[in-house]
């Protein structure tokens, strides 16, 4: 310890990895990360301190950081091994508040869990449950069980693999935390995102989010051989790796989120600078995964959307709110549809929201900063349509007549599309008996217009 080092709490482990013994200071921040007194360490870097400094048999001693939840603490800590385990003496103790994420970035996180999600929760502050909203099978049992236990702690009926700690954790620490369900397959992904005011006293929505979409169906057996000789690269990647390849993803993007916005502890800016890259990077992976996945559905032998009754009207809505966020960051403004406008329309919900989506975010990707992306909706007969107008640089008609090839980027590079994009979207359009086009929008700029039955 530095000479005139001021100890604020002492503790003790037994062997590499259990607590034994602690002052407040130190008590309080075990049982703050889900730990017991005693129990297993639940700071990961004490933790990975304690187990150094007992396998080396060496006095050894570092800043720690950690955070308990509602502040990031760094601490210096020095753990001296003798026969039993190791003693602990700590010193300079700062403890720093988190920051919360914006309002409006929290939104747009709930609205498109909302659209993701096969069970949906609120709760109270204590992470009790409040109410359950309808669940998607094969969840429905479970939302049957938290509906008769309102009032427990969610955790209670779910199993955290790997977690032995006291629940529920403090929110942060479960956030993104992989749930199973006894005698389901699984596994899930929670996502927590705090109701709108403060989390001490409005409480959290829970969403359980699939960790892995269920595989694509297999080809006819009729046609198995004619399908291996013929099979093409993203048809490979799409059916045999997407489904292998989504969680691992998700645990990078996850995980370099986690050290981006210092959830882990503080960090230098380039650090959190580079593991946003990271973040990024990995989406661009994952949006490319999920591409070829749709690609090899949409092209499978007898697929078939869901004739769904929808309002499109809503549906534009909904795509505009999710990114509102990104369209408020790039200076352009949304027009959408006036909410008491209802248009009746035949398409499988999720399908029409995912081209709806990719046709506001190319609208928000190509058009200049300061700009209006219009959303207009109008009956014609028997026909509905959505029209996604923006005031960029447009289309020239021989970029018009190859948007739609697969893989057609029109010489752009650098930004983050695959190209595959507009060709799926419209190959859905045309599954669900609609079209989807494009020409010049009034007044300049490009116009993409999705085309369904009306309902």
């Amino acid at each position: 310890m530095a000479p005139g080092a001021v100890i604020v709490a002492r503790g003790r482990s037994e062997g590499s990895d259990r607590l034994v013994a602690a002052d407040d200071a130190l008590a309080a921040l075990q049982r703050a990360c889900g730990g017991e007194l005693p129990g297993t360490v639940a700071v990961p870097a004490l933790l990975e301190l304690l187990r150094e400094a007992w396998h080396r048999r060496l006095k050894l001693a570092r800043t720690i950081r950690a955070q308990d939840g509602e502040n990031a603490v760094s601490v210096w800590v020095e753990a001296s091994p003798d026969e039993r385990g190791c003693r602990l003496a700590l010193s300079n103790w700062r403890s720093t508040p988190l920051g919360d994420e914006p309002a409006d970035e929290l939104a747009e996180t709930g609205a498109l869990l909302a659209q993701l999600a096969e069970l949906q929760a609120r709760l109270d502050p204590r992470q009790g449950v409040l109410a359950v909203g309808a669940a998607a099978d094969p969840l429905g049992a479970l939302a049957e069980a938290m509906r008769a236990g309102a009032g427990r702690p969610w955790t209670e009926f779910v199993t955290i693999p790997g977690v032995a700690h006291r629940q529920p954790l403090h929110w942060r620490l479960l956030d993104r935390a992989t749930v199973t369900v006894d005698g389901l397959d699984g596994p899930w992904q929670a996502r927590i995102v705090p109701a709108a005011g403060d989390a001490a006293s409005a409480g959290f929505d829970l969403y359980l989010v699939p960790e892995a979409i269920a595989a694509l169906p297999e080809p006819d057996p009729a046609d198995a051989a004619n399908a291996q000789a013929g099979a093409s690269l993203d048809g490979v990647l799409g059916r045999d790796l997407a489904p292998a390849l989504r969680q691992p993803i998700a645990r990078i993007i996850a995980n370099a989120e986690t050290i981006r916005t210092r959830l882990a502890g503080p960090l230098a800016d380039e650090y959190a600078g580079y593991a946003g890259d990271i973040a990024d990077a990995a989406r661009h992976l994952q949006a490319l995964v999920e591409d070829l996945a749709d690609l090899d559905a949409i092209e499978a032998p007898g697929f078939a959307p869901a004739a769904d009754r929808i309002d499109l009207a809503d549906a534009a809505r909904r795509a505009a709110g999710i990114l509102g966020v990104r369209a408020r960051e790039r200076g352009i403004a949304l027009e959408l549809p006036p909410s008491d406008i209802a248009v009746p329309a035949i398409g499988e919900w999720r399908r029409v929201l995912q081209v709806l989506l990719n046709l506001v975010g190319n609208a928000l990707r190509y058009a200049g900063a300061d700009t209006t992306v219009r959303l207009e909706v109008a009956r014609r007969g028997e026909r509905v349509t959505v029209s996604v107008n923006d005031e960029g640089p447009g289309l020239a008609p021989a970029q018009r007549a190859k948007v739609f090839e697969k893989f057609e980027r029109l010489g752009r590079s650098g930004d983050g599309g695959s190209g595959l994009g507009l060709y799926i979207s419209r190959r859905l359009a045309r599954a669900m008996g609609g079209e989807l086009t494009v020409d010049d929008a009034p007044g300049g700029g490009a116009r993409f217009t999705l085309e369904l039955p009306a309902g």
